[in-house]
């Protein structure tokens, strides 16, 4: 299927980690030029310079998301670059925070706060206003399980993408009659070199992830393509009458059994 992504111009925050280079990769494989953002410059022209190795269109920005300066100009330039951003992909956030409420850092919960969430907004509002301006955009946002069911010893992980949802959901709103829509996706764990392993395998590497598998009916965890795919088709043209929602790549973790 040709999403209709030709000549639209995707930006994806932490475009260099291991989910949001997948992401580049695949809009680029859909006919977008990619724009890969991130703080780690040579990671992001490492995988600009795989995407334009394998035919496509893309470049690397160096950029700080909590720095709104530095977001504002880094925007500016991308304009005179490219002529607007068609698709920002708000995937950048650390995610590293494993202490329980009574030994969390506050440092850690300032800095998530800072980078998940007021980082995503330091960019969406340099780049949003001008896709309602010219009539046609698509954001997606990355919220997680633990945003949508918390996340255990993850305070301030869980707390950033939960409010990607209503975040997600004012931007849908704010868009939907300028041809912007707006929506979130809320994966399990995705690790796609642990993907086809089977459960017994995953409890000889990892316990955690081995308990995760289990508790999926599928089975498995999921991969980084399951993620970059669904964020393909809600770019598209094909796409249009979708906003607002938040969509699941969960292997089924999420439903009810017994």
């Amino acid at each position: 299927m040709d999403f209709g992504l030709d000549g639209k111009t995707a930006l994806v925050t932490g475009g260099a980690g291991r989910i949001g280079s997948v992401d580049c990769e695949i809009l680029a494989q859909e006919g977008a030029e990619v724009v890969v953002l991130d703080v780690d410059e040579d990671s992001a022209e490492n995988v600009a310079e795989g995407i334009r190795d394998d035919g496509g269109e893309a470049f690397a920005v160096k950029c700080d998301l909590t720095d709104r300066e530095d977001v504002e100009d880094t925007v500016a330039d991308v304009r005179d670059e490219t002529g607007g951003v068609d698709v920002l992909v708000n995937n950048a956030a650390m995610v590293d925070a494993r202490d329980q409420m009574k030994d969390f850092d506050d440092e850690i919960w300032d800095r998530d706060i800072e980078v998940n969430l007021t980082g995503t907004y330091n960019i969406t509002r340099e780049i949003f206003p001008e896709m309602c301006e010219r009539g046609w955009g698509r954001v997606v946002n990355m919220s997680s399980m633990a945003g949508t069911h918390g996340g255990f010893g993850q305070a301030s992980y869980s707390s950033t993408k939960a409010a990607m949802v209503g975040f997600g959901k004012t931007l849908a709103l704010e868009g939907a009659q300028h041809g912007v829509t707006s929506n979130i996706i809320a994966p399990n764990i995705v690790v796609g070199a642990l993907a086809d392993m089977d459960i017994e395998q995953l409890e000889q590497m990892d316990e955690y992830f081995a308990r995760i598998a289990k508790a999926t009916p599928m089975r498995k965890l999921g991969t980084e393509e399951d993620v970059a795919n669904l964020i393909a088709y809600l770019s598209s043209e094909q796409a249009n009458y979708v906003t607002g929602q938040v969509v699941g790549v969960t292997g089924g973790i999420d439903l009810f059994s017994f």
